[in-house]
């Protein structure tokens, strides 16, 4: 699959492995797994294990762009046809790039389930993958900061949102929206951000331009 049906075929995925965790016992069924030990006091303490992962990424990633397989990835999504035309296989550096996602989800979503005490299916629910599209499309999906960048703006942004909403002096509808229509406002970045900024906000023209300035 390519393109648009691509995205189809993985969302439904997501969907059909939700619903199957939400029929099976080992899962939980509903009420999912739950009383899941803590290793930390406070959540902030938690950074001692999310920073040094988020750094170890970063620099796996960086280096994983100027591999030979990286550079496989990069073609790929340029332009899927001409890169088979050079003698790339998509299938197997798709394959290849859906796993080492999945490992990648898989260590953040055992932290996760410790961070948050239990583990259910409404942490992947179709609502969490338009949060998570919008911190790659936002903060660029062509340079392995990107990402990093757009989940920690749109991470605080909630926050940022009830904080205004509980100022106080608005109407409540507008304050009511600011706090529940987070995925209204989501949506709405999304489709701004593609319009105006379709390589995301941190791009690798930006250290291009750092390396020409020095």
């Amino acid at each position: 699959l390519r393109g648009i049906y691509l995205a189809i075929a993985t969302i439904a995925f997501v969907e059909v492995l939700r619903v199957i965790s939400l029929n099976l016992d080992i899962t939980g069924g509903a009420v999912g797994i739950f009383g899941i030990p803590q290793p930390f006091q406070t959540q902030l303490e938690y950074l001692w294990i999310a920073l040094p992962l988020l750094l170890i990424s970063m620099v796996l990633l960086y280096r994983l762009e100027r591999i030979r397989v990286g550079r496989a990835f990069i073609a790929i999504r340029e332009d899927e046809l001409a890169a088979g035309a050079m003698g790339i296989d998509p299938t197997y550096y798709k394959v290849l790039a859906f796993t080492l996602g999945a490992m990648l989800a898989g260590v953040v979503g055992a932290i996760s389930a410790h961070f948050l005490n239990t583990w259910n299916a409404r942490q992947g629910t179709f609502d969490s993958s338009i949060i998570y599209l919008t911190f790659v499309l936002i903060g660029g999906s062509r340079s392995f900061l990107g990402p990093v960048v757009g989940g920690m703006v749109f991470t605080a942004l909630p926050e940022i949102l009830r904080s205004l909403a509980d100022t106080g002096g608005l109407p409540n509808w507008l304050a009511q929206f600011l706090r529940d229509g987070r995925l209204i406002i989501f949506g709405f970045l999304i489709v701004i951000g593609t319009i105006f900024f379709p390589q995301g906000l941190i791009t690798p023209d930006i250290f291009k331009r750092r390396k020409i300035q020095k």
